[in-house]
């Protein structure tokens, strides 16, 4: 507990000399400070898979959100089926590489790297879309050194995740996709 109440302690005053370092040399971290620690500390702290496949997922996530706003503002229509497409694309992008690498990249780290970008760069994209490739490299770099420090600072300083879901019955590292903590416990208690 005591580690918990130091590494969040830490992860607090990473994000303030982030925002304060961010204003004093021109960054432009600031807008997204919280967001990237966030982020990066949850990919770091989540025990599921390894924290390579943990960042991969999120990379990809962030991978697909970021071309998706470029097919949104160069090829697709600026009206509702245009914005549905790119959520379908991008979420199935999402979807396909976490079932390709089932055992690797865990599917809500690739959903957490897309709403990462989405809820950095929505507001600045609907702002201005033929601006796309300028205010996304600025937005979206600051977000992915926002992460990268929150990803730093929780995995060194923050107790180690652990995996505390039951392994399958095939001896699996990971649970039967059958399986349900509520079956689980009827199975008990026969």
């Amino acid at each position: 507990m005591l580690k918990t109440w130091l590494g969040g302690g830490l992860l607090i005053l990473t994000a303030i000399a982030v925002v304060i370092l961010s204003d004093l040399f021109d960054l432009e971290l600031e807008a997204v400070a919280l967001l990237g620690v966030a982020m990066g500390a949850i990919v770091a702290l989540v025990p599921d898979r390894s924290a390579a496949g943990r960042l991969v997922g999120f990379a990809t996530g962030f991978a697909a959100a970021f071309v998706g706003y470029l097919v949104r503002a160069g090829v697709l229509p600026d009206s509702l089926g245009g914005r549905v497409i790119t959520v379908a694309v991008v979420l199935g992008i999402c979807v396909l590489v976490s079932g390709a690498a089932y055992r690797f990249v865990p599917l809500w780290a690739t959903l957490l790297g897309a709403a990462a970008v989405v809820g950095a760069y929505e507001y600045t994209y609907t702002a201005a879309p033929p601006e796309v490739l300028s205010t996304s490299i600025s937005t979206l770099t600051a977000l992915l050194m926002t992460s990268a420090i929150g990803f730093l600072v929780a995995a060194l300083v923050l107790p180690a995740p652990r995996d505390d879901r039951p392994a399958s019955r095939h001896g699996d590292s990971l649970p039967d996709e059958d399986t349900h903590p509520l079956s689980d416990m009827m199975e008990k208690s026969k």
